[in-house]
């Protein structure tokens, strides 16, 4: 099953004009457990601010990324159940009536994803289940957590067999999904008007998958990029958290590096984490237990630890992908880093003064801009922002009301 692929048959005619520039990507990432926000807003604001504790260990990136404060989702709450939202902003995600919506990676992957082998890639660290990526009849796609897999998807070629092969298997799920379509066409003939309008949700998702499979054949004969990096181990113990998330943050990269896809997220799951085995110290509770902290110092001292290993992570992202050149442009000009998470306060639950970082992609960074922390600015007006630097042609996303005030395109 190739992780994240989405419908690329389907993709509008921006994809076209996509073709004959120089690529763009996003990489979304989403810590479900936060970061301490008075460790991580700055003072001040403009281009004159001064870094907080956390963002120090970004600063020799200062000028290519911008940090917010005061943004959030509109009517997006409910604690924990707000992760999968971070990218779709779908409102109210804790009530029994919630259906998601489309994410941020897969409207890009809709619009330019028919121009790489993967149209988009879902990653996870210790979950198989908490998603970041959703289609538009509000599915979501499952995560990979297991590197070694997505990098043989990615770079490992098969024989000629296996690839007849694979192209045999693909061909056969088109006439089953053919097959099950009959069935339901005839179904949704003899039932009410509610049943229908699931089954219509219904076609749909066999619709968007016969999408995949179509653009899946179409690369299977194409050979692979070829990498010199060593295939990653994948590590089972949950407790290795962050050296899994070393592991994602390099197969985005060579992901991004190969144009093997536009548009891959991440999500950081941190709810079930028992104590983290770091190797500059001892955590002794687990990772959800600390970030209720309840105002221990004791607690909310390991938690500044993990935070630290969280931004040395993305620093050291950042750094790998300034490192690569891509004509006249490094990786990190080329390819948006969102950085983030669904809680503003992990210890309250609160879902406002989202701690939210862009970095890369061709902005004019080097800013912390600052609204309202009380009367939040929407987050989506960020992702329309990020549509438009991909070249997607748009001015709405989600609850959007704009692009994001006072972030320019270098």
């Amino acid at each position: 099953m190739l992780p994240g692929l989405t419908r690329a048959a389907g993709a509008k005619s921006d994809a076209a004009q996509a073709a004959s520039r120089k690529p763009r990507r996003m990489l979304g990432i989403c810590n479900n457990l936060g970061v301490l926000g008075d460790l991580f807003f700055p003072a001040g604001s403009g281009r004159d601010y001064t870094a907080s504790p956390y963002l120090s260990y970004l600063e020799d990136h200062r000028d290519e990324f911008t940090v917010f404060s005061g943004v959030s989702h509109p009517n997006v709450d409910g604690g924990h159940p707000a992760d999968v939202c971070f990218l779709t902003a779908a409102p109210h995600p804790g009530s029994g009536s919630f259906r998601n919506t489309i994410s941020l990676d897969q409207y890009i992957a809709e619009q330019v994803g028919v121009l790489t082998r993967f149209p988009s890639i879902t990653l996870g660290v210790n979950t198989r289940v908490r998603s970041l990526s959703w289609t538009g009849t509000g599915v979501a796609i499952p995560p990979e957590d297991k590197a070694a897999e997505v990098f043989k998807q990615l770079f490992f070629q098969g024989t000629a067999a296996q690839v007849k092969e694979q192209i045999r298997q693909l061909d056969t799920g088109q006439s089953i999904l053919d097959t099950i379509a009959g069935q339901a066409q005839d179904l949704q003939r003899s039932v009410g008007a509610r049943d229908r309008d699931r089954l219509d949700q219904y076609f749909t998702s066999v619709r968007d998958l016969e999408h995949r499979l179509r653009a899946s054949s179409g690369w299977e004969n194409k050979p692979k990029p070829v990498v010199h990096a060593p295939m990653p181990i994948d590590l089972e113990d949950p407790a290795a958290y962050m050296a899994k998330v070393k592991i994602m943050y390099d197969l985005a990269r060579l992901a991004f590096e190969t144009d093997s896809t536009r548009s891959i997220t991440l999500m950081l799951d941190g709810v079930s984490t028992p104590p983290l085995e770091l190797e500059d110290a001892k955590i002794t509770d687990g990772y959800h237990n600390l970030s209720h902290h309840g105002k221990s110092e004791a607690k909310r001292s390991q938690l500044q630890i993990i935070d630290h290993w969280h931004m040395k992570l993305l620093g050291n992202l950042l750094a790998e992908l300034k490192n690569v050149r891509e004509g006249e442009d490094t990786l990190l000009d080329r390819s948006m880093v969102l950085y983030g998470s669904n809680f503003g306060d992990a210890n309250a639950h609160t879902c406002f003064n989202l701690p939210t970082i862009l970095a890369g992609g061709g902005f004019r960074h080097g800013q912390h801009l600052a609204f309202d922390r009380q009367r939040n600015y929407p987050l989506p007006n960020l992702f329309v922002s990020m549509l438009q630097r991909m070249d997607i042609a748009t001015d709405r996303f989600a609850s959007s009301t704009g692009t994001m005030r006072g972030l320019e395109f270098a």
